[in-house]
């Protein structure tokens, strides 16, 4: 059969198996990919022409129907459902349509860095909380919408690959699949035989524990995507044996000069010279050798500037732009280890101090485990009688050796490059004593606030905190302590919601937890460090009280980070440190590791991690554990001794700060000025739609549709899609919606399906519908014009070529403008802002259905002689968007040569005439 053939352009319409199509990217004359006319990028099919049937057809866009009048409203919903339903739309950010969040001027720096790289090899270190998950999602997104890139693994921690798929879905609008060790068996029998994952799931996070194995590592790479996130890319740089493997995968999968690689970290530089380097090398090779070379005005150094970002909090104040970012108040509280408890912590010491003078007499004694039982007992008496209780009823023979015994993650708070903490107590019985029995009865008739001076102190902090409508989290060492605290507040805040989550939990079961406290209205969340990473906490809390000092700052930072981070709404957020001003280790933890990280990140703005030294730093712990109590305050301590030991550590800590502080005048990106590039963002959310149009147009649709949103508590909505119409009951149910939802207007974006498939119905309605809700035409009395005005809804559709690494690459984009016309016989157009302003009039009068139907005719025919004034506007939108395109490039000093085609002729989407009121 001789089918006639077309070399059908992007943007284009044809007409085949009996309906409209618009011609998409990847288009050949001989292979097709086609979207319906009403559809969405879901409904995309491929087809080749030959193999039809029928001929594909060029087409043209039907004209709207006089004889199908509806209402000005009606008019407006078609209005808002075509501008909310544009993905791609003509701006020169192309993920704007894509993307729930609106990213801030400084978060556009990382992207503005990758446009200009060919490959994009980025390592992102902002500050916790700054938003290195966004900033990394507006990348892949704009790659992914401009074409460059089709399949993206993310490779992070366990604990984060559930935040990680949330994120993508929620903000980016990319559905993924996480690949684990538990998952990978379901996930790989989906995939089809002979098909590849990747082809399958284009996008994927896989947990760094499921690649840890030979077999797994190997299979990654190869299938592996050209476009990989590296979170927390510090803990795959530094040494031992995990992490080695770890850095090998990296280094394959970077020796592939094509494939994106981001790494982020908020600790690149954790005192580990190797480590930091070993990370460089990852963005080019030849960064290594900047370990040895100290030069400011090294070349190679100022190249590192093109693929490294490191900014502070005080940084971001530069421009100008904190929203999301609350003013940090931070004190002090402390509590004495008087009564019945400080005998208790004295006895404890005195019991630890005879296992010490036992092991040294006996030949057969075991000096490591006794140290181990002293920091173990010691840590857990200070976090509570819980805490003391378990672990001195676990038996520590037997369950760890003498050489591993002092590294026991039960004891330490991680390091910095590896945060994930054990919460479990720790053993510390060695013997069946009666002394051990009597300790224990101790700590248990100590339980509660009369007993415990800090579970009091607690209970009275907490109490102001609400007071002053503040939602605090509580953060604990162990599980013990925080199931003790929890049941306390309970007790004392009744009308509280109080949840303990612990490490006891699956992360999934942790979420979950936190969840269900999100309709309390005052919430107390107890916690361990198993959530100080991976749960994101700004949404429902605004105040951090660590309850156990970390041994490690960087903990307490990453703790206060859960809360103070981007996208929290209130304007403070509180956070505290509760110790024991008499008790020695909390003092030595206080006075020498955390006031001095404190005193750097006031210099800095920065927390510059604590090196690695665990030899030191127990031996310090262990002097400081069997120092003798003084009955006044922490600074009579004498912590000569212990400081006197960590000297080698602090000269380290100390090297690294003057690195850290020569890296951030160099990484901060000064140079590059996000706020030139803000207009073209703001113009195209004006173009697409604002949180107000989402709003506005979710409850007309829902009201027109017998669906009226119900008013819920906050400011919030309950959705009912059961009262929707069959079809789009159907289309919402495929995405998950099929209960009732609650929706707040706030965090409900444009890509939501609530929007989207809300606007597919009423747009498909509208073109092929017999009585469509939303309305291509209408004939309006108003008192906003005084002579006969008519406007014209165009939907613009253009052809983006450009060319980059030496490819080319062809998109379609999307616009909506709305043409106006003052009178007929001499008329007057008028601007575009103007027309946009009159399409927001107030109806004043009614008309008889004749009188529409002949208005719209006239509108109709005159319009259908004014081809050429249609043309020019569409050639004018087209050079006015290469415009904003080629500011965008210059900001960016992105590479590559672009081009914007107008498709021919444009859509004439609706006819709205507005009369004027004569009364």
């Amino acid at each position: 059969m001789n089918m006639p053939t077309h070399d059908f352009t992007i943007g284009n319409l044809v007409r085949a198996r009996g309906r409209e199509w618009i011609v998409q990217p990847d288009s050949k004359s001989d292979w097709l990919r086609l979207r319906p006319l009403g559809g969405s990028d879901d409904d995309i099919i491929s087809l080749i022409p030959e193999l039809e049937f029928q001929p594909v057809e060029p087409a043209t866009f039907p004209w709207p129907d006089p004889e199908k009048p509806g209402n000005h409203a009606a008019a407006l919903l078609l209005r808002d459902a075509l501008r909310l339903k544009l993905r791609a739309g003509g701006g020169p950010f192309r993920s704007f349509g894509n993307i729930a969040v609106e990213p801030r001027a400084y978060q556009l720096v990382p992207l503005l860095m990758a446009l200009r790289l060919t490959t994009v090899r980025l390592l992102i270190a902002d500050d916790v909380g700054i938003g290195k998950t966004i900033e990394a999602g507006l990348i892949v997104r704009e790659l992914i919408d401009r074409g460059e890139i089709s399949r993206l693994a993310v490779l992070c921690p366990p604990h984060l690959v559930e935040q990680w798929q949330g994120e993508l879905e929620q903000r980016f609008n990319l559905q993924t699949v996480v690949l684990t060790s538990a998952s990978a068996s379901r996930i790989e029998r989906e995939v089809p035989h002979g098909v590849s994952l990747f082809d399958h799931y284009p996008y994927i996070v896989v947990s760094l524990d499921y690649i840890k194995s030979e077999r797994h590592r190997e299979y990654f790479l190869a299938i592996a995507p050209e476009c990989v996130i590296v979170d927390e890319a510090h803990t795959c740089a530094s040494s031992g044996q995990g992490k080695q493997l770890r850095f090998e995968l990296l280094q394959r999968l970077a020796a592939n000069e094509e494939r994106h690689l981001l790494l982020l970290t908020a600790t690149p530089h954790s005192g580990d010279e190797s480590a930091f380097y070993n990370l460089l090398s990852l963005l080019k090779p030849e960064f290594a050798t900047l370990q040895n070379r100290t030069s400011a005005g090294d070349p190679l150094r100022q190249e590192l500037a093109r693929h490294f970002v490191q900014r502070r909090r005080i940084d971001i104040d530069e421009w100008h732009d904190t929203r999301g970012f609350p003013k940090r108040m931070s004190t002090e509280l402390t509590y004495e280890l008087n009564g019945a408890w400080g005998q208790f912590f004295d006895d404890v010491q005195s019991y630890c101090r005879e296992l010490a003078e036992s092991a040294e007499q006996s030949a057969n004694g075991n000096p490591r485990l006794v140290w181990y039982a002293t920091l173990a007992l010691l840590r857990c008496v200070a976090s509570s009688p819980a805490a003391a209780a378990k672990a001195l009823n676990t038996r520590l023979e037997g369950t760890l050796d003498s050489e591993t015994c002092l590294t026991d993650s039960r004891l330490y708070d991680g390091q910095a490059d590896d945060l994930s903490s054990n919460d479990l107590e720790p053993p510390a019985q060695l013997q069946d004593a009666a002394r051990l029995q009597y300790l224990i009865a101790q700590a248990e008739s100590l339980s509660g606030k009369t007993g415990d001076p800090k579970l009091a102190l607690l209970i009275i902090h907490v109490k102001s905190l609400l007071k002053d409508g503040f939602n605090p989290v509580v953060f604990c060492r162990y599980i013990a302590t925080a199931h003790y605290v929890a049941e306390h507040l309970r007790t004392q805040f009744p009308t509280v919601a109080v949840e303990a989550v612990t490490g006891e939990y699956t992360p999934a079961e942790r979420e979950q937890r936190v969840q269900t406290m999100e309709d309390a209205d005052r919430r107390v969340l107890v916690a361990t460090d198993c959530l100080s990473e991976g749960i994101n906490l700004q949404h429902l809390f605004t105040a951090v009280v660590h309850y156990d000092l970390a041994w490690n700052p960087t903990r307490h930072e990453q703790r206060e980070g859960r809360v103070d981070r981007f996208g929290q709404q209130a304007t403070e957020v509180r956070c505290t440190m509760l110790y024991g001003q008499d008790n020695p280790v909390d003092g030595f933890v206080l006075n020498v590791i955390l006031r001095k990280a404190d005193a750097i990140r006031k210099e800095l703005g920065v927390l510059v991690p604590m090196p690695e030294d665990e030899s030191c730093i127990n031996q310090a712990l262990i002097k400081t554990a069997l120092m003798q109590r003084n009955e006044r305050n922490l600074s009579l301590f004498d912590f000569v001794e212990p400081e006197e030991i960590i000297k080698p550590l602090e000269a380290k800590w100390h090297d690294a700060m003057e690195k850290t502080k020569a890296n951030r005048t160099v990484f901060a990106q000064r140079r590059i000025k996000p706020e030139e590039v803000m207009p073209e963002w703001q113009k195209q959310q004006i173009a697409l739609g604002s949180e107000a149009d989402v709003k506005h147009f979710v409850q007309t649709a829902c009201a027109r549709l017998n669906a009226p949103l119900e008013p819920f508590k906050d400011n919030r909505f309950k959705l009912l899609p059961l009262h929707f119409p069959e079809a789009l009951k159907l289309r919402l149910a495929d995405d998950g919606i099929e209960k009732p939802l609650v929706i707040d207007f706030s965090q409900l974006h444009r890509s939501h399906p609530i929007v989207s498939l809300l606007a597919e119905h009423l747009l498909e309605e509208a073109l092929l519908g017999e009585k469509p809700l939303a309305a291509r035409c209408a004939t309006t009395v108003t008192e906003s014009v005084d002579m006969v005005t008519t406007l014209y809804l165009l939907r613009l559709r253009h052809q983006l070529s450009y060319v980059r690494r030496r490819q080319p690459y062809h998109l379609m984009a999307e616009e909506t403008v709305t043409l106006a016309v003052r009178g007929r016989s001499q008329p007057e157009w008028l601007s575009e802002e103007t027309a946009g302003a009159l399409l927001e009039c107030q109806p004043s009068g009614n008309l008889p259905l004749d009188i529409m139907q002949r208005e719209i005719k006239t509108a109709l025919e005159f319009i259908q002689l004014q081809p050429e004034r249609i043309e020019a506007l569409a050639q004018q939108r087209a050079e006015a968007l290469l415009t904003d395109h080629r500011r965008v490039r210059e900001a960016a000093k992105d590479i590559g040569q672009y081009n914007i085609t107008p498709c021919l002729p444009v859509d004439i989407i609706g006819i709205y005439v507005l009369l004027p009121d004569a009364l």
